[in-house]
């Protein structure tokens, strides 16, 4: 499963790549700081919804642990 995909995986601050609602036919990853949760349930098949920090707004698909 995906981490992205569970609620509590997902933290303020983390550094993830998440896909945007454009690129969802094409799979492409756009690499962003999370500053808001969008998606209140505690999972999603598909990733939780998050706004990053820029203002784009997409599905986690990695987590990315600071390198």
């Amino acid at each position: 499963m995906n981490p992205g995909s569970a609620r509590k995986n997902i933290k303020i601050g983390l550094d993830v790549g998440i896909v945007l609602k454009q690129d969802q036919k094409n799979g492409k990853i756009t690499r962003g700081i999370v500053k808001r949760i969008l998606t209140n349930s505690s999972s999603h098949p598909h990733g939780i919804k998050v706004q990053l920090e820029d203002g784009r707004v997409g599905r986690v698909k990695e987590i990315h642990s600071g390198e």
